[in-house]
């Protein structure tokens, strides 16, 4: 199958990026190298290319109750110019994709407008999903990244540098805000507006910007010129694991509950609606999960990978879901699934790596954080 590619494909490749395979898309692994990439978004500004993200409108009347049949998470909980994130469940339980949520507010036609962001991989299924569950007289569903980039601008620098190319200020925006705003002077087309999120996948303050596609390029190339970093799929990995957030397909899947992934918090059983999966997840409240997601650290060099198998006095329990190299705290990290016995931070634990037992400890996530 022929790989996609996002429109800065090109203006990537101009920057130096090396391209791999991705969720059936051609995709910046790196730039300058992960580690230098890494650092640079803890320390000042990196910038990534996430246009293979899907991006779907959802217009209705009651658009925000339609969806609320969807996902363990109140929707209630948010206004115009708020999001959050949450996930989507089968009937067991299981999660077929996190997303993040964003509440558009009411157009002139007094119909509600949420946009959605999605996992590349997911993003057939969710679709489908969707357009199972959705009643299309309750809910409009659009592709909304039509002619559109995504970008993520991450980084403790990200607001001063973004501020410098819009016309409205950007302090104000908080934890999952957005707002929609104008770029001064990029790609001849200041009038045009676009969202700006203050959300990420790094555990740093940073931006993510829905933008036509020529601002997009123009913005990319700006934001070199200042000395941003261009980033690919490495750094955005070791960067995610150290905040602890979940690649879906390794760290959750539809395998898995959001009680079993340490994602508790994204269930809301007070709120009325009888959402997808709510029967499972309660009998999983009242019986207890039998296994929890945990963060892992290595007293050794050595890196534990995707699979390797985690064990006790010699017994295997569990396995690795994604394991790195920390270049923040200078330590193997990784997280993996085990027994709800072993799950105390804490726990002395093994990893079998090439055939030999390393010990591991079981610690608090994030392994990193910004404050």
């Amino acid at each position: 199958m022929k790989l996609k590619q996002t429109p800065l494909y090109e203006t990537c490749l101009n920057s130096g990026a090396r391209m791999v395979p991705f969720a059936g898309w051609e995709m910046p692994v790196q730039f300058s190298g992960v580690i230098n990439e890494h650092q640079a978004v803890r320390q000042k500004a990196g910038i990534f290319d996430i246009s293979h993200m899907g991006v779907l409108s959802l217009e209705g009347a009651q658009v925000k109750r339609a969806l609320q049949k969807l996902v363990p998470t109140d929707l209630d909980r948010i206004g115009p110019g708020e999001a959050c994130y949450t996930v989507l469940l089968n009937e067991e339980g299981g999660i077929i994709d996190d997303l993040i949520v964003y509440d558009l507010g009411a157009k002139d036609d007094k119909k509600d407008t949420l946009l959605i962001v999605l996992n590349a991989a997911c993003f057939e299924t969710d679709l489908d999903w969707l357009n199972k569950h959705l009643e299309p007289e309750e809910v409009n569903i659009q592709n909304a990244k039509e002619n559109k980039v995504l970008i993520a601008l991450q980084g403790p620098n990200a607001l001063k540098l973004l501020n410098q190319f819009s016309k409205e200020s950007l302090d104000q925006i908080p934890r999952f805000g957005h707002k929609q705003i104008t770029f001064n002077n990029l790609g001849g087309r200041d009038s045009i507006q676009s969202l700006v999120a203050k959300t990420g996948y790094t555990g740093e303050e940073g931006f993510e910007i829905l933008v036509p596609e020529e601002i997009g390029k123009k913005l990319w190339v700006d934001l070199l010129e200042l000395g941003v970093q261009p980033c690919g799929l490495g750094a955005r990995d070791t960067l995610r694991l150290e905040a602890a957030m979940h690649l879906y397909g390794q760290d959750m899947n539809i395998e898995t509950t959001p009680f079993e992934a340490g994602l508790g918090w994204l269930v809301h059983l007070e709120i009325p609606t009888n959402f997808i999966g709510r029967n499972a997840l309660e009998k999983q409240v009242k019986n207890k999960p039998n296994r929890r997601l945990v963060g892992l650290m290595l007293e050794s060099r050595v890196i534990a990978r995707t699979g390797y198998k985690v064990k006790a006095e010699g017994k295997t329990i569990g396995q690795i879901t994604s394991g790195s190299w920390s270049p923040t705290l200078e330590k193997a990290i990784g997280m993996a699934y085990v027994p709800m016995s072993h799950s105390k931070p804490g726990t002395l634990l093994e990893v079998e790596i090439r055939n030999t037992s390393h010990p591991a400890m079981v610690v608090k996530r994030p392994f990193y954080s910004r404050t």
